[in-house]
């Protein structure tokens, strides 16, 4: 069961969440361990709030790669990043509820020593006071018309703004963003039903054929933003206590740096799934609306989806376990009915549900593993001018932590190289744009398939010497042409890999100036490990931990740097502060002595291949209008200020619209290049029509991506010069 809850009113959600979401999506090196090699002390006490702040505070303080003080500076940096993370639009605190606050602003560092949680109480107090009181303000407000001929602006730029002296004060603040909001909704409806009258005015008519009601439209507008806003707070109304507990903790442990982080039971159990790319339960996601839990796809392949009884639409309305009574699940928190319908293979859960036509009917599902396949590696194969070439996609470096040889992304790699090997490629692109990590092992073993033997990435702890992880396996499952697409999201595991390719000269790089830059290894420590075997918590989570750094064989650091591309080309991230170096609290770059390694000698013409992209690249047209929408994109990001006048409104989006009109044909680029789904996926989509759309999509894609045309260019270059070509390894397994 996947928990897809969404507020509705994205531009008002949480800043905290929103950076840790970055951070989890761009989620990083990862080692699991059993048990702590720092400590063996237990620890002991009746309050698991107490216990939780001095569990952290130990392994922050005995394992982390580079330990801080908990000093009065140390104290003022977490200050002030949770408050930001409670009330990032100051649309909640008062300036008498921060003055109140501050006086613990150099004192966290005394609590977090005397495992003390008063700050957090006092804040979490004030906070649920404020949004009961925030919900009767918006409703007041939203019961009024806006007067869109009014002269005035909304500032954005929150970071600026003071907090509010009073009620009167936060009220206008509320009001502000909420005509903002109504506004957009407001003028994107008149603006769609305007027609060009034959003189060229425009005059505004609605789908009925008559003139637009204003007075209606505006009404509705505000509807609409009441109902989103509703749906906001009852978002948040699910957060329990221990939810803001966890912000309050992660801002202490993000100090430290960007990939730390605490994670509660939930949250640790959301991470193996999304590294396995697996779980067990009936292959459905869901989502809250109103008090209600709806059925908002079918997982292909999944329990559901092969029982068939389930459909998108439905509601959740009882879950009953074998020979149990059933629980109402109405009301209740989504991640709690998700933990009833969740369960062991082979068992059957019951769901009682009401039909998208009212009608109420009970079906059993019986629950399997569930394998995201979006998770998991791809491929495909192109002609181009007479020769076959490979690509293969990896949108993570994925492990089964529990069990390495279930499945993991380097033997799902050596499996499709094998395949398309059978179809005769003589290149191959390993396209890792996006990708933002994963498992330290599978990136050794998945670099081993390109090289004989040796170094592939450097490990340095502190207080201890630098390690060197090697592919000791002298067998190569492709000595052909490889070219390796990045971007600016390619992230840690893929940072590693394209490096040592780079290192080696085994392949080009193509992408951004360069990858994110994350060059740090985290571990998983169980925290319930230190707690004595009759405590009364439960299960207390788990913290990611930055323990290592990981170095390229040449001896420099990815951190902050990332891997610069052998060919840079733009792309819409080039303008956008979305890498390392733009989080907070990052560690710094540094450099180790070089690893002893032997280049590659496969390729004759290794640099004129990348001289002749670059080239290319400089005169691509396409490649310079998706330069200038990346410096559009870029500057509309730096806009702050907007007008609640609807004529100055409109006025400003009409301009942006015919700027994107010059865009389009970014997304009417093609390549004239077809790719074709391999023998063993064209059999499974007899029998699964999503996976087939899935791929007709990603092969469309495909076909008009100038990223992917210039690997095949280059490709075709490195397939003249390989020194190498019919001479193959044998195929692994």
């Amino acid at each position: 069961m996947v928990n897809n809850d969404d507020d509705g009113f994205g531009t008002f959600k949480n800043k905290n969440m929103m950076k840790r979401n970055l951070v989890y999506l761009l989620g990083g090196l990862l080692i699991l361990v059993a048990s702590c090699s720092f400590t063996n002390k237990s620890f002991e006490g009746s309050d698991k709030d107490k216990l939780l702040v001095d569990l952290i505070a130990y392994v922050l303080e005995k394992g982390h790669l580079s330990p801080k003080d908990f000093n009065d500076a140390f104290s003022k940096d977490v200050y002030d990043d949770y408050i930001e993370a409670l009330d990032p639009l100051k649309r909640y605190f008062l300036e008498s509820d921060i003055k109140e606050f501050s006086k613990y602003r150099e004192a966290i560092d005394d609590q977090i020593k005397a495992s003390d949680v008063a700050f957090f109480n006092l804040t979490y107090d004030r906070l649920m006071q404020r949004m009961s009181e925030a919900r009767e303000i918006y409703k007041e407000v939203l019961k009024k018309p806006f007067d869109f001929n009014v002269e005035e602006r909304i500032d954005l730029d929150y970071e600026k703004h003071a907090y509010a002296k009073n009620k009167k004060e936060l009220t206008e603040r509320w009001r502000q963003q909420l005509k903002f909001s109504a506004l957009e909704r407001y003028a994107g409806a008149l603006e769609n039903d305007k027609i060009v009258k034959e003189d060229g005015e425009l005059q505004d008519v609605a789908p009925n054929g008559k003139v637009t009601d204003k007075v209606a439209t505006e009404k509705e507008a505000r509807e609409n933003t009441l109902t989103a806003m509703d749906d906001y707070f009852n978002f948040m109304d699910d957060l329990e206590r221990t939810d803001w507990f966890v912000i309050y903790l992660n801002s202490i442990v993000e100090e430290f740096d960007p990939h730390t982080s605490y994670m509660a039971p939930e949250a640790k159990e959301r991470f193996d799934t999304d590294m396995s790319g697996k779980f067990e339960g009936i292959g459905a996601r869901l989502q809250k609306k109103n008090d209600y839990i709806k059925i908002v796809e079918i997982i292909s392949g999944g329990p559901a989806w092969r029982e068939n009884e389930l459909e998108v639409g439905d509601e959740i309305i009882k879950v009953a376990q074998e020979n149990e009574e059933p629980v109402d699940v109405v009301g209740m928190r989504l991640n709690d009915a998700v933990k009833l319908i969740k369960g062991p293979k082979g068992s059957k859960v019951f769901l009682t549900l009401k039909r998208v036509d009212g009608t109420i009917e009970e079906i059993s599902i019986t629950r399997d593993v569930v394998e995201l396949e979006e998770s998991y590696v791809k491929s495909s194969t192109v002609d181009k001018d007479g020769n076959t070439y490979g690509v293969i996609n990896l949108p993570k470096f994925y492990v089964d932590f529990t069990d390495y040889s279930n499945r993991n992304a380097a033997s799902d790699v050596a499996k499709e190289i094998a395949r398309l090997k059978k179809e005769g490629m003589q290149g191959l692109v390993l396209d890792l744009r996006n990708n933002g990590g994963g498992s330290l092992k599978t990136v050794v073993d998945m670099a081993g398939l390109f090289i004989e033997e040796g170094p592939i990435v450097q490990i340095k702890s502190t207080g201890k010497r630098q390690e060197v992880l090697e592919d000791t396996d002298d067998e190569i499952q492709w000595n052909g042409p490889l070219v390796i697409l990045v971007n600016e999201l390619s992230a840690s595991a893929s940072e590693i890999l394209a490096a040592a390719m780079q290192d080696y000269k085994r392949a080009i790089v193509i992408g951004s100036k360069q990858t994110y830059g994350k060059g740090t290894v985290q571990n998983i420590i169980d925290l319930n490990q230190f707690l004595r075997g009759d405590n009364d918590f439960g299960n207390v989570g788990a913290m990611k931990l930055t323990t290592q750094k990981f170095y390229r064989i040449n001896g420099g650091s990815t951190q902050l740097e990332g891997v610069k591309s052998d060919v840079v080309v733009p792309d819409r991230y080039s303008y956008i502060n979305i890498g390392e170096k733009d989080q907070e609290n990052p560690l710094p770059w540094d450099k180790i002595d070089p690893a002893t390694y032997e280049t590659w000698d496969g390729y004759i013409d290794y640099e004129e291949a990348i001289n002749k992209s670059k080239k290319r690249m400089a005169e691509n047209p396409q490649l310079k209008l998706i330069d200038s929408n990346a410096r559009w994109v870029k500057s509309q990001q730096d806009i702050k200020q907007y007008s609640l006048n609807y004529d100055e409104y409109v006025n400003e989006m009409n301009k942006d619209k015919e700027t994107v009109k010059q865009f389009r044909a970014i997304s009417d680029y093609k390549t004239n290049l077809t790719f074709s789904s391999l023998p063993y996926e064209k059999t499974l989509m007899a029998k699964d029509s999503v996976l087939e759309q899935k791929r007709d999509r990603w092969h469309r894609d495909l076909s008009k991506d100038v990223y992917m045309e210039e690997a095949l260019n280059v490709l075709e270059d490195l397939h003249l010069s390989n020194i190498k070509r019919g001479k193959l390894a044998d195929i692994k397994g």
